[in-house]
């Protein structure tokens, strides 16, 4: 499947498809509010601001699939724009893992780690950064949002 033609809602509860949400260059975050890795929305929203205008966003999933997210779409959009100042675009909560998996993260599960590992999201804040050749790198939670690689990734598929 193209993702570029998958069906997303965003936290406003507006139908789009992910293509009208990703720039050329895209990082695909499934976030919590109530995670520990939750102060990782800071750099997020850093990396936004600054290459936001040259072909980058930022997509937030929020999810509660390991239970630590809030339980509204406004909860989550309030807490969101308070705490951390988030202005990337987000969906509607979504599934990530199983049955139920949003076909998002069935498309993107499929891609393998640095250690050559695909399959499920272990925890919250797992990243799948999109180059504008349809190249997809997978980054697992604990690599921090403004890694090096991640940004000499972007910075080297940018406009």
């Amino acid at each position: 499947m193209n993702l570029n033609e998958i069906e997303l809602t965003t936290l406003e509860g507006k139908e789009t498809t992910f293509a009208a949400l990703a720039k050329k260059v895209t990082l695909v975050v499934n976030v919590a509010s109530r995670c520990g890795l939750s102060p990782q929305y800071e750099a997020l929203e850093a990396m936004q601001k600054k290459y936001g205008s040259k072909g980058f966003t930022v997509i937030g999933v929020p999810s509660n699939q390991f239970f630590q997210e809030l339980k509204s779409s406004d909860d989550i959009s309030n807490y969101c724009s308070t705490t951390w100042g988030v202005t990337f675009p987000m969906t509607e909560k979504a599934k990530l893992n199983g049955k139920g998996a949003h076909p998002l993260y069935k498309e993107l599960t499929k891609v393998e780690d640095a250690e050559g590992k695909a399959g499920n999201v272990k925890w919250n804040f797992e990243k799948f950064l999109i180059l504008p050749n349809g190249e997809v790198h997978r980054f697992r939670p604990t690599t921090k949002p403004d890694d090096p690689e991640i940004i000499a990734l972007i910075e080297a598929n940018l406009k």
